[in-house]
């Protein structure tokens, strides 16, 4: 599947970026005298592409000698499309937990959310960010579930509120399944370009409590949920309307980033693009990492030595 980027400027060109479920990668530039054989090409189509590996300022790209737009129907593009795979174990930790809950409003305005089918298809299908973090089918569903293992963990130390905490973190996202689309390549909903999923979680949970039957928590309880998912991210800087004043939403955004941070160098480390042969430093900064490098040499740390191996470090 692509994408497909107009650039005008003294030198009008198109790029492509062609992407599948190992990655993506952008295309050399097809200038005026090439737009003929892109002709009618559009973001979200399947095409076959034949071209040279090539590379221009420390950028692999590739030099298109043909394309052609696949018909839609038969192709499973859901296969085309990264994903984290079976999501089964997100699920059975995540409602584990949710069953374990003591407290019964937070139980029954979590369920609001948690027991429509309709929803946890949605949840288990978005992608957690559009090129960032979990940009995967699922990336959503996985990155909840590390954030609940981070945030417990650091609550049990702090002496936060177990239960308010879980609620915050299954609350926390819930608006990128009405900001994102993962129909084709990932993109934006009008919702999600014009309010953005941490104000769009809030109305969620807004609507869903009004059109309960019966009130599922008070209105003072309504209003420290809705902090948890309003201050997540931090500051007003990064996208937050408030910043974070309870133990529990401190806890929640510092595990929420902390699983988005260590997943962007998970995959800058894994990312060949980033990196010249067998380098061990990434040629560039990379700007998942804030413009920081990476470095990929590993040691075994005389672990083979023991087994009578010779050990050694990666270099």
């Amino acid at each position: 599947m692509l994408d497909v980027e107009h650039r005008g400027g003294d030198t009008p060109h198109t790029i492509l970026t062609l992407g599948n479920q190992w990655g993506r990668l952008a295309s050399a530039p097809f200038w005026s005298s090439d737009q003929p054989r892109i002709a009618g090409i559009a973001r979200g189509d399947v095409v076959q592409v034949i071209g040279e590996l090539t590379a221009y300022r420390d950028r692999r790209q590739l030099s298109v000698t043909s394309i052609r737009v696949l018909p839609r129907d038969g192709i499973d593009w859901r296969a085309l499309l990264p994903s984290v795979g079976p999501v089964t174990p997100y699920w059975e930790a995540l409602d584990r937990w949710r069953q374990e809950l003591r407290a019964p409003r937070l139980r029954d305005t979590l369920a609001l959310f948690y027991d429509d089918l309709d929803f946890r298809t949605h949840y288990e299908q978005c992608p957690a960010s559009l090129t960032g973090h979990h940009a995967a089918l699922g990336g959503l569903l996985k990155h909840t579930a590390e954030v609940a293992v981070i945030a417990r963990t650091i609550g049990r130390v702090a002496g936060a509120d177990p239960e308010l905490l879980l609620a915050g973190v299954l609350l926390h996202d819930v608006g990128k399944v009405e900001a994102y689309t993962w129909d084709g390549p990932f993109g934006s909903t009008d919702a999600g370009a014009l309010i953005g999923h941490v104000v769009l979680g809030s109305l969620m949970l807004e609507r869903r409590v009004a059109a309960a039957p019966r009130p599922p928590c008070t209105p003072f309880e309504l209003g420290i949920l809705h902090h948890l998912i309003l201050s997540h991210h931090g500051s007003r800087e990064f996208g937050a309307p408030v910043e974070p004043i309870t133990l529990e939403a401190e806890i929640l955004h510092q595990a929420d980033n902390a699983s988005a941070k260590t997943a962007s160098m998970a995959q800058a480390l894994g990312d060949p693009q980033h990196f010249f042969g067998e380098a061990l430093l990434s040629h560039r900064g990379i700007w998942q990492l804030d413009q920081r490098r990476a470095y990929r040499g590993v040691s075994d740390w005389g672990r083979n030595e023991s087994n009578g191996g010779k050990g050694g470090v990666q270099e």
